[in-house]
């Protein structure tokens, strides 16, 4: 409209450098807490885990907030972040919802997406397993996170990417992650994603209610 007033242009903002420190954090305590570095019910302040990451406590405070959504972490009022721990039962539940939530998705998707679709999947279930066989339960903890990711983004619905994605990290916080069970569900990936691209539903149907029901 003829008049009307223009904004100004404003110069390009620089984010605070405390972000991207809050990022490297936080990229550095999940890996401490997948590898089992900071054990699961272990207490630990800001300022010790600043000392420890050499930085100020402010971007450990964040990254312990994130976490806590995440609910690898537990805040604890003026004493810092207890690490997770989760009962046998309660890693039964989260297998239980991922089940329900992702194998009729898979299941859809194998019904209608073209098997060139699912072999672009295929180096992130070989980095999957090379991770396992290599026992690096960080890198095997990131390919197995977007392995599934990028599986499921393939519905289009980024909510249940999302859900599906918190819940996946909740399992991983304290699942048992020796090399043979790393090695054996990677092995699952490789299966399923077999099954996906030769098109045989109901394959997929018995792989993903096996890998889903047993995944941490």
């Amino acid at each position: 409209m003829e008049g009307a007033p223009v904004d100004p242009v404003e110069p390009a903002v620089r984010m605070p450098e405390r972000l991207s420190v809050r990022d490297q954090v936080l990229g550095a305590l999940r890996a401490a807490i997948v590898a089992g570095e900071l054990s699961p019910g272990s207490v630990h302040s800001a300022p010790a885990l600043a000392a420890r990451y050499e930085v100020s406590a402010t971007p450990v405070r964040e990254a312990m907030a994130l976490l806590a959504r995440e609910g690898a972490v537990e805040v604890l009022p003026n004493r810092g972040f207890r690490i997770a721990e989760r009962s046998a039962r309660e890693l039964a539940e989260l297998a239980e919802v991922r089940a329900l939530l992702e194998v009729p998705v898979v299941v859809g998707l194998a019904r209608t997406v073209p098997s060139q679709r699912w072999e672009a999947l295929r180096p992130l279930a070989r980095d999957t397993a090379a991770a396992a066989a290599d026992g690096d339960r960080v890198a095997y903890a990131a390919s197995d996170v977007a392995f599934h990711r990028e599986l499921l983004a393939l519905s289009g619905n980024l909510q249940l990417v999302a859900l599906a994605e918190d819940l996946h990290r909740r399992a991983q916080w304290a699942a048992a992650t020796d090399r043979a069970r790393l090695v054996s569900d990677a092995r699952q990936h490789l299966g399923l994603l077999d099954a996906l691209v030769a098109g045989d539903v109901a394959a997929v149907a018995d792989l993903a209610r096996r890998h889903l029901g047993a995944a941490g």
